[in-house]
């Protein structure tokens, strides 16, 4: 990694939060390439889909501190 990038990591990492989500996904998207067309549409059907099927289930979701917390432990 170059000094530049270093030091821009840097001070990313001493944002909040939320800005670093947002430009973790901005960079992560610019990897991508230009979207698919329909894209949108399939990935906004698929999250209707899936929400459904989770309102149905009558479980309430686990919370994402759970969860992050047994991901953090599979990967040791």
């Amino acid at each position: 990694m170059t000094n530049t990038a270093r030091k821009l990591l840097d001070e990313v990492l001493s944002l909040p939060e939320e800005d670093r989500v947002k430009i973790a996904s901005e960079v992560l998207a610019s990897l991508d390439g230009p979207a698919e067309a329909g894209w949108d549409e399939a990935w906004l059907e698929e999250l209707e889909r899936r929400e459904r099927a989770a309102a149905t289930r009558g479980t309430p979701a686990p919370e994402w501190s759970d969860v992050r917390a047994r991901i953090l432990v599979r990967l040791g």
